[in-house]
């Protein structure tokens, strides 16, 4: 039963990625607002498909820790709904993201047109330089900056491997840092089709405060993430 109610999500999944990319494309023609809106509505189109076909729910947790206005999220990354589900539940998210996912079609061009934060990570030294600087002019709108400090999805029981990037925006941006767990990969693994029933739990932890030196920041952050997404195990 799983596998095919796992198959028939896949299926509303894509149908749903067509009738948005397709159906709503004149959104791009119009404002970042308009365009998120468009994005909104896909993301809970997807998570409607997740619960009623899938068997798979949504909770987020430590609301009274959720930022609101111009915030730096860290958030621990299992699957493709951690790039989903936040467009749920955060007032104006922006993703840092992989330069190379901006041609795919639908992902690619609203991630444009919402102006999400691409990242050339060839680039070394100068992607951290234009990331600081697209981070700070999203800041400026009230957005949610929501970065994957490890850089790409990782394999429960995966040693984690954070990356220098959320560094680099901690000590520039100069303000506090929302650590986020999840179990997401449980019910929504990295690879394959299947969905497991269940409930992806989304948690907001107590802020990191600013000011904190780069190796302390480090280690907060990665005990912080990590001990509370082993618990949503």
């Amino acid at each position: 039963m799983t596998t095919v109610r796992s198959l028939a999500f896949v299926v509303w999944l894509y149908l749903s990625i067509f009738v948005f990319a397709v159906g709503m494309s004149p959104a791009l023609l119009l404002s970042r607002g308009a365009a998120m809106v468009v994005v909104r509505m896909w993301a809970r189109s997807v998570l409607f498909g997740l619960r009623w076909i899938a068997g798979v729910r949504v909770e987020v947790r430590g609301l009274q820790h959720r930022p609101t206005g111009a915030a730096l999220v860290a958030s621990k990354h299992q699957g493709m709904l951690d790039v989903i589900a936040p467009f749920t539940f955060l007032d104006d998210p922006c993703f840092v993201m992989k330069k190379e996912l901006l041609p795919l079609p639908f992902f690619g061009w609203f991630a444009w047109k919402s102006a999400m934060i691409p990242v050339d990570r060839a680039a070394h030294a100068k992607a951290l330089k234009d990331m600081v600087r697209n981070a700070r002019d999203r800041l400026a709108n009230d957005r949610q900056i929501l970065i994957f400090p490890e850089g790409t999805r990782a394999a429960l029981g995966a040693e984690p491997d954070y990356k220098p990037g959320v560094a680099a925006l901690y000590r520039d941006l100069a303000g506090p840092c929302w650590p986020m767990a999840t179990n997401s990969g449980v019910h929504w693994p990295a690879h394959g089709f299947k969905r497991l029933p269940g409930t992806v739990v989304f948690e907001f932890l107590e802020p990191i405060p600013a000011g904190l030196k780069r190796a302390e920041f480090m280690k907060t952050l990665e005990e912080r993430i990590e001990t509370a997404s082993k618990a949503l195990l």
